[in-house]
């Protein structure tokens, strides 16, 4: 099977336009025309996994965590990157976007603890977000003014497009010294009717469309605002945040069994009822002061500070650290067994050398 063709299944289970802008998602090593025979799974592509894959005959690698992360300045012998396209072996790595997916990361660690009624904890910030494009047109224009940004990419809703408002109303502007008013006369306060008009634009086409808009637009200084539009709540998100229902104590316990530990680090109470829970796999830091104003009984997590761990505890909330990979890697066997089965033909196997960087002893 063809390295693409295998990236196309893998983009279904963990859309990488999902990911968190700050992330570094998808086919990191590799030609996508390489044939792939078998693909071995990992949280972290160490040398000691590309050596396995090697041995194994693996042509991907696909590594929960970003082999190259920030902007490599040296790619040399030795980086587990440079090892893996020394041998031919390609790297995907979904992180976040496996967070984010349904299914993913943050569905298994909520599964261990029985929550229901989930919904993502926060919505993600997609890399197809939209603004909303607000301008100020005279009636003459407004015909061409919304022919030039549709032509330009602005205002498709789903199968819909052309799609915009048009609501009437009254401008005022007082043109400088040196202007050039398109209505009235420079030095002047001018009251003039015009149209406001409201359309979407995607994220990709917003330089494109706002180009459009003041080459089409009559106005030496067309008015206009650009607003980011919030990801709907019941969209793509990061964590999980739902009911759940048991004795705190015991639900920690269940949650040690599933993900296959003896030990994790609680704060906050353990005795009495747990009713709300939230997780989020990693690093939680970040998304504590969601799951507080969730009203959360008990927050779930990879790693938490100090600091953070207090806060949890002062306001009743019981947190479990179950360690960074730890909270992580309970997602590779059901990673493995999806893709085996959509993978006819091709071996998929779970490292046996990748492993949490951290003991308890």
């Amino acid at each position: 099977m063809k390295l693409s063709d295998v990236v196309a299944v893998l983009e279904q289970i963990a859309p990488t336009q999902y990911a968190e802008p700050w992330d570094n998602v998808g086919l990191l090593v590799g030609d996508s025309a390489q044939g792939v025979d078998a693909v071995l799974v990992a949280i972290d592509a160490t040398n000691a996994v590309i050596d396995e894959a090697a041995r194994e005959r693996c042509g991907l690698v696909v590594a929960y965590h970003p082999p190259i992360f920030k902007g490599l300045q040296r790619f040399v012998a030795g980086h587990p990157a440079f090892e893996a396209a020394r041998r031919g072996i390609a790297v995907w790595s979904p992180h976040t976007a496996l967070d984010v997916a349904v299914g993913g990361t943050n569905d298994v660690l909520a599964d261990a603890i029985g929550m229901t009624e989930r919904r993502p904890l926060r919505a993600s910030a997609t890399k197809d977000a939209q603004y909303k494009l607000v301008t100020f047109v005279p009636e003459s224009a407004l015909d061409a003014v919304s022919r030039a940004v549709f032509e330009a990419g602005a205002g498709r809703i789903g199968q819909y497009s052309s799609c915009s408002f048009r609501s009437p109303g009254t401008g005022t502007f007082l043109g400088e010294e040196g202007t050039n008013p398109a209505v009235g006369e420079s030095g002047k306060l001018e009251v003039a009717p015009e149209v406001k008009l409201e359309t979407l634009v995607p994220i990709a086409r917003v330089a494109a469309v706002i180009a459009a808009m003041r080459a089409a637009h009559p106005y030496e200084e067309p008015a206009f605002d650009l607003v980011r539009l919030a990801v709907p709540p019941d969209g793509p998100g990061i964590g999980r945040v739902g009911a759940v229902s048991g004795d705190r104590r015991a639900i920690v316990e269940a949650l040690k069994r599933a993900v296959g530990v003896d030990v994790a680090l609680v704060a906050g109470p353990l005795d009495g009822p747990a009713r709300r829970a939230a997780v989020c796999a990693g690093a939680g830091d970040e998304l504590l002061g969601d799951a507080i104003a969730e009203r959360a009984d008990l927050y779930v997590t990879g790693e938490l500070r100090h600091h953070d761990a207090l806060r949890a505890s002062a306001r009743g909330v019981t947190v479990v650290a179950l360690r960074h990979s730890v909270s992580e890697r309970c997602t590779l066997p059901r990673l493995v067994e999806r893709l085996s089965r959509e993978l006819g033909g091709v071996r998929v196997t779970q490292s046996r050398e990748d492993r949490d960087p951290f003991s308890v002893v």
